[in-house]
């Protein structure tokens, strides 16, 4: 026991000389980010979706809101897609018309596909692991890249999420498959509460 209450002091103290302890000022604006999505009870936004499956993309528009894990979305562009409705509870989630449910397709192993992208993008701002983390556009944007933990960079689902600095709001967001963009989206509108 002795062993261990003197080990916590010295880690701290050889992280401090380390110089491990200095946190950027775009590292400190993306944990004050997270704490509010962490703390949001729903949330609304209108969104342009791209999904690029390879040899095929698609381009969406869409209005989601979310309250608590229960997001539902529905498709407002192209006319002829538009009034199809998408509801996740948790990470399960159905694409409807009429109550007949429809497949996308997949974009990678997990089953990410274009109407997942603010789920995933919503969860990623949560909980995501923060890789990186920049200012651009002279300080007026913060760009946030999460990915797994133990992966290697440009394999598995990366994402990205730009925030304006000032307002915190999500400005736009893209999911990479193996280094490749498979979905970019533009938040056009977005409002907590």
């Amino acid at each position: 026991m002795r062993k261990l209450l003197l080990c916590v002091p010295m880690m701290t103290l050889l992280l401090a000389g380390c110089g491990l302890t200095e946190v950027s000022e775009a590292e400190e604006l993306a944990l004050a980010i997270r704490g509010e999505f962490l703390e949001l009870a729903a949330c609304s936004a209108d969104l342009e979706i791209t999904a690029d499956y390879g040899q095929r993309v698609y381009e969406f528009e869409m209005a989601a809101q979310a309250q608590g894990e229960d997001v539902s979305l529905t498709l407002t562009a192209p006319e002829t897609v538009a009034g199809l409705t998408a509801r996740w509870a948790g990470e399960e989630g159905t694409l409807e018309y009429d109550g007949v449910s429809v497949e996308t397709g997949s974009m990678d192993p997990s089953g990410l596909n274009p109407l997942s992208a603010f789920p995933v993008l919503l969860e990623a701002a949560r909980s995501g692991y923060i890789t990186a983390c920049a200012m651009e556009e002279e300080g007026t944007v913060l760009r946030v890249d999460c990915g797994d933990p133990e992966g290697t960079p440009g394999s598995g689902r990366e994402t990205t999420i730009w925030f304006d600095s000032d307002t915190h709001v999500p400005l736009e967001g893209e999911i990479r498959v193996d280094g490749f963009r498979v979905i970019a989206c533009r938040f056009l509108e977005f409002a907590s509460g």
